[in-house]
């Protein structure tokens, strides 16, 4: 039976083998590595883009392009570069950040912004009951909020209004005016409310909702209505106050003469500057600026939001202060993804639901990978810590014991187990939190540090799952580390040498000196005049055409002041659009240039054209550098395409050509 069920798990593994090689099949092989169709295909569409068109001859012109990367490839790990620690560092480093952002991007903020996306596009009309509660209220305070909420939702579910309700038991400091109908709101509610949030945007209208628990307290909730987003409006207004007056009849006759002038045809900003009485926007023409629902009253919303088009005014609207008048500026509305995602991101990553998420991320992270806890070995932990009167514990003194303790923690599976001694370590680094802790007690502190240990513990568990649960992260980390390692090995094998190999650079100059010459050059001068002296640059300029450039400074400048300076330059015709638009022959002038840096006049004359010429090695070392290096990695290519065979299955080649 054994050998049966041996060789039928063979049997299935060598079919598994196929079949995985016929849905991925290799594409070409550099000695032993292979490189799979699906890695080439990968690449090679990513790095053209919409270029990509799988033509034969852009498939070829790429296949040589990446054979020639794989060799090198090869030979960087034969030269064990992917041991140096720095590089492994560097390496180590990148797949943190971009594990974060597999799992802190992807499965927490990009769910949060998504979802805070579709709420900002909805306003919410809702009623709130609220029994002020600190977050690290005690539980006894917790417990008489509790009741308290639980009194007030007895009584609404027994028919009393709701109104009637709020004025009796909610604390919230607006009630007195509303009478616990805050009205429309939009996302994102306050920091510390995204539980509250959730419940008007997710719960049913006219249904009671509670209580729920925010930073502020316990809340009832009622929903009345939802409708498409307001948005922003930018407006200005003019504003004639109602305390200016005696009574509000001369108040409303003075908003209504300014009416009348603004249909007459009257500039709106002018009429502001001259009219309006708000003080803080008078100046900038009634300017206020852009603005959401719940910042005004409701009144002066509701006038600003009805207005259709950018330009139009209202009629005379009074608020509590006065009368107003306000014009429309522009509107937001229904802003693309594209455009609000940064800001969300930045608002998101500062809210307390962003670690709200993160705590239900690894707590998936925990119940998926089978984690188990002994809670006994940390409370006996505990027990040790707190015997000691003096709790160390909470001070920066405190040192793992030097016999670290083996006892089981925790566990994710069978295979990934935490001692107590790790976590003993863990605690002694943590010598910050322990003191900012002190005032909490040993228990809690000893708590706080665990959870926070098993939160960290799960996501680097989680990280190194990523290459099989995402294969873009997989291809990711390969392009970064083949990346790295290409880098090095060139940089040993072409450009450190080009560099310091002073005899082959001479020699391949000396083959090649044809390549590196001179064309026709032009000597000039530049001259620049300060700016306070601009009045004489055309007086300067018709002296330079005719004299040299000693008696041109001799003339304008004085031992006292020198306003004019001169710097000789040498340009080859292209290399400069000033002089490339000049007349090319000796005495010619240039235009006048004003300096952005110091303001200064500036103007080239041509004071001597020179025949073309070989470049010693000293004037064109750059290029010939370049020209080296290009040289040394021809021969290098060649040199591995000798070392290590490359095998293309021309099958597979061709089934990705698409014309």
């Amino acid at each position: 039976m054994l050998n049966r069920f041996l060789i039928l798990l063979l049997t299935f593994t060598f079919s598994t083998a196929i079949f995985a090689q016929k849905d991925d099949p290799v594409l070409f092989s550099v000695d032993d590595t292979p490189v799979h169709l699906s890695e080439f295909k990968y690449i090679y569409s990513k790095t053209n883009g919409d270029k990509a068109d799988f033509s034969k001859a852009s498939l070829q012109e790429y296949l040589d392009l990446y054979t020639n990367f794989k060799l090198k490839v090869k030979k960087a790990k034969d030269m064990k570069l992917d041991t140096i620690s720095s590089l492994k560092q560097e390496l180590d480093g990148y797949r943190r950040q971009l594990a974060d952002s597999y799992l802190i991007d992807r499965e927490v903020t990009e769910k949060l912004v998504d979802e805070a996306y579709d709420r900002t596009k909805q306003d919410v009309d809702v009623s709130h009951i609220m029994i002020n509660l600190a977050p690290n209220a005690s539980p006894a305070d917790t417990l008489a909020a509790y009741t308290k909420i639980m009194e007030a939702k007895k009584k609404l579910e027994g028919g009393e209004d709701f109104a009637a309700v709020a004025m009796v038991y909610s604390t919230d400091k607006s009630v007195n005016k509303n009478m616990g109908h805050i009205g429309f709101v939009t996302a994102l509610f306050p920091n510390g409310f995204y539980a509250l949030e959730t419940a008007a945007y997710t719960g049913p209208v006219g249904k009671l909702q509670g209580p729920i628990r925010t930073n502020g307290g316990y809340h009832l909730l009622m929903v009345h209505g939802r409708r498409p987003a307001r948005g922003e409006v930018e407006v200005a207004h003019i504003l004639v106050r109602l305390d200016k007056f005696p009574d509000g009849i001369k108040a409303r006759r003075a908003i209504d003469s300014l009416y009348t002038m603004l249909q007459g045809g009257a500039n709106f900003e002018e009429l502001a500057k001259t009219s309006s009485m708000d003080q803080a926007t008078a100046e900038k023409g009634g300017y206020i600026g852009f603005f959401g629902i719940n910042r005004y009253e409701r009144v002066f919303e509701d006038a600003a939001f009805s207005l259709k088009n950018d330009g139009d005014f209202t009629g005379p609207v009074q608020t509590t202060i006065g009368w107003h008048i306000l014009r429309r500026i522009s509107l937001k509305r229904d802003e693309p993804f594209a455009v609000v995602k940064s800001r969300l991101q930045n608002q998101i990553k500062q809210d307390a639901r962003f670690e709200l998420s993160r705590l239900k991320m690894i707590e998936r992270i925990k119940r998926e990978s089978n984690f188990t806890e002994d809670r006994t070995t940390l409370s006996e932990f505990i027990a040790t810590l707190e015997a000691d009167t003096a709790k160390s514990f909470l001070t920066y003194k405190w040192k793992a014991p030097e016999t670290p303790s083996t006892k089981p923690l925790f566990a994710f599976g069978t295979k990934e187990k935490v001692t107590m001694g790790d976590f003993a370590d863990y605690a002694a680094r943590a010598s910050r939190k322990r003191q900012q802790m002190s005032g909490s007690g040993v228990a809690e502190t000893v708590n706080s540090l665990y959870t926070d240990y098993v939160g960290e513990t799960a996501l680097k568990h989680e990280e190194h799952l990523l290459e099989k649960k995402y294969p873009e992260f997989k291809s990711l980390m390969r392009e970064y580390e083949e990346g790295v390692m290409l880098f090095e090995v060139t940089k040993m094998e072409v450009w450190d040498k080009a560099s310091a190999d002073s005899v082959g650079l001479e020699a391949f100059f000396g083959k090649n000196k044809a390549n590196y010459k001179w064309e026709e050059r032009a000597v000039l001068s530049q001259y620049a005049l300060v700016e306070k002296a601009k009045d004489k640059i055309n007086q300067i300029r018709e002296f330079s055409r005719h004299n040299g450039p000693d008696a041109v400074l001799a003339k304008f400048n004085t031992d006292e002041e020198k306003i004019l300076s001169r710097t000789e330059k040498q340009y080859e015709k292209g290399r400069n659009e000033v002089v490339d638009k000049m007349e090319w022959k000796v005495g010619a002038l240039s235009v006048v240039d004003i300096s952005k840096r110091d303001k200064s006049y500036n103007f080239f004359k041509l004071e001597e054209l020179l025949p073309p010429s070989q470049k010693n090695l000293q004037e064109a070392r750059g290029y010939v550098v370049a020209d080296y290096q290009d040289y040394l990695e021809k021969r290098w290519l060649e040199s591995l395409r000798k070392e290590y065979k490359v095998k293309l299955n021309d099958k597979v080649f061709n089934s990705l050509v698409k014309k």
